[in-house]
């Protein structure tokens, strides 16, 4: 199996001049010669810190292309990257830099003023993401003496011929990821440098990108969507990526999109169905248009505006849109099918460094996440796979080794033969395509006996009038929808009850006896979500 180091070391060398890394309405940028030079220049700075092979790196940091540069130079000096998201909470950070064995912690200037130096005693050295300067270290370094070192490492000059990562290290943990920010009994992922790597072959083999690509990172670096598909496949391709570096918000997205013109967006469900139901659905749902939408010919001019509307908002040089994390409204799936925008839906989780299924838009077949990927086995757990539900299993080349210092988590997660527990409910057709019904730990059971899954209950409801987002609990042992509506306004709230009430007389026409929704629920605060933007849905059990 070929490293992803391999590749990214031959685009450095083939394309020194072009643009690699740049922080979007920032000062930051880098071509990839500069990116190798600074990789090199921080394994100096590691060396005098007293930095050795195997040990731990935490990275805590909004996006931003010295993030990307703190990662590849943790991995080129033989450490490993311990990757927390910025939004988890002081006392969370704090907790899994301790749990992780961290010596050493980059720092992101919007994190570092709610974390206490105090509370993670076995940091050796602090340093700021934003300029590599050391906020706190147990060794004196001079940042200038670096540079001498580097002038006398390359007396003539680095250049690409000085380049050589690691690639005997396939089978060594390259990355502990932890999925939330949970403390007690973290669960840390360890991911290796052949689960990187199986991944980024399958991308340049399935999706190859180069030198001229652009595209917009949104996606978390400390998530391993983003880090994989936003960062260490388009570096192994020469792409050039744009960093989000400030708060996520919609026009600043539709300005990155209009100037960088991505050749690929990586997104979740989320940001499309807020584009389907602010730009698209408003238009298509007038009674005239929705006529003449199904006619054969006549519909072809108006689903052609509908594709350029939507192909403009996305920069209009999209070849690829690639959604995961969650599952999508299949109203706005449909349409997307209906124009034959460059769509689908993947399925992966960070356990598998994340990627299982994929399908190319051309083969995608609407409803699925795509087949399983090269090196990987996937297999339903019931008796009959392709009609009745279970668990999704899998084995293979991007499987994790295990959850760090929690042998009981990685015991649980695996069979006795060897297969990982997704924790997914599924089934697959006969040509491998895999379809999701939803998470085990979600399902809930009906008094008759039924498997029921809010996120199906909870995929129509957010397709009716003045819906936002919803989720579906159980309370005394009814169903119940939790909903933020649309343009939520206090003085509209008898309006909205009584739409409420009607979506909930069309919703259980639609839904079979045993799944019928007993009431809906208005909340007038969004739901608290994720980084990747996903309810938190134990907050409302």
């Amino acid at each position: 199996m070929k490293h992803y180091f391999s590749y990214i070391e031959q685009v450095m060398s083939s394309n020194w001049e072009g643009k690699a890394l740049t922080d979007f309405e920032g000062t930051v940028s880098y071509t990839y010669g500069d990116l190798a030079k600074k990789v090199a220049w921080m394994g100096l700075l590691f060396e005098q810190l007293g930095m050795k092979a195997g040990d731990k790196v935490a990275i805590c940091g909004r996006n931003c292309s010295n993030w990307g540069v703190a990662y590849l130079s943790v991995a080129a000096a033989r450490g490993v990257v311990v990757s927390i998201l910025p939004e988890f909470t002081s006392e969370s950070i704090h907790e899994l830099v301790n749990h992780s064995d961290a010596k050493f912690m980059f720092v992101g200037p919007w994190v570092k003023g709610r974390l206490d130096l105090a509370q993670m005693p076995n940091i050796e050295a602090f340093i700021a993401i934003e300029d590599f300067s050391l906020l706190k270290s147990n060794k004196t370094v001079d940042l200038k003496q670096i540079d001498q070192l580097f002038s006398e490492r390359y007396p003539n000059g680095f250049t690409a011929k000085d380049i050589d990562y690691p690639k005997d290290n396939m089978d060594e943990v390259a990355l502990i990821n932890y999925t939330s920010g949970s403390t007690g009994s973290p669960k840390g992922v360890m991911v290796t440098h052949s689960n990187l790597s199986t991944n980024v072959i399958f991308g340049q083999d399935n999706i190859p990108n180069h030198p001229g690509c652009t595209m917009v990172s949104m996606l978390p670096l400390a998530h391993m969507f983003g880090l994989m598909f936003e960062f260490l496949y388009q570096m192994a391709g020469g792409t050039h990526v744009f960093f989000i570096t400030k708060s996520l918000t919609s026009s600043l997205l539709m300005k990155a999109f209009a100037e960088v013109r991505p050749y690929m967006i990586l997104t979740v469900p989320l940001v499309v169905e807020k584009i389907f139901r602010s730009a698209i659905f408003p238009k298509i749902n007038k009674p005239v248009v929705k006529f003449l939408w199904n006619l054969p010919l006549i519909n072809r001019p108006i689903r052609k505006q509908v594709y350029q509307k939507l192909m403009t908002a996305f920069g209009g040089r999209l070849e690829h849109l690639i959604i995961g994390g969650a599952a999508l409204n299949k109203e706005v799936e449909h349409c997307m099918k209906q124009i034959g925008f460059p769509f689908l839906c993947g399925y992966g989780m960070t356990e598998c460094a994340p990627l299982i299924c994929y399908a190319s838009w051309q083969t995608f077949v609407e409803g699925s996440c795509g087949r399983v990927v090269t090196r990987m086995e996937l297999k339903v757990d019931s008796a009959n796979p392709h009609k009745e539900e279970g668990e999704i299993l899998v084995r293979g080349a991007a499987v994790m080794r295990g959850y760090y210092k929690n042998l009981q988590a990685t015991d649980n997660i695996f069979t006795d033969d060897g297969w990982m527990r997704t924790g997914d409910i599924g089934i697959v057709d006969n040509k491998g395509n895999v379809f999701l019904r939803g998470r085990s730990k979600n399902m809930i059971l009906g008094a008759s006996g039924q498997n029921i899954y809010p996120e199906e209950i909870e995929d129509k409801l957010n397709s009716l009038p003045g819906v936002e987002e919803s989720i579906v609990v159980e309370r005394d042992g009814k169903l119940v929808a939790l909903v933020y509506p649309s343009n939520w306004d206090a003085s509209r709230r008898k309006q909205i009850e009584e739409q409420m009430a009607l979506n909930l007389q069309e919703l259980n026409r639609q839904m079979p006896s045993y799944s019928k929704v007993s009431s809906i629920q208005i909340r007038e605060q969004e739901f608290e979500k994720t980084p990747k933007k996903s309810i938190k849905r134990f907050l409302y059990n």
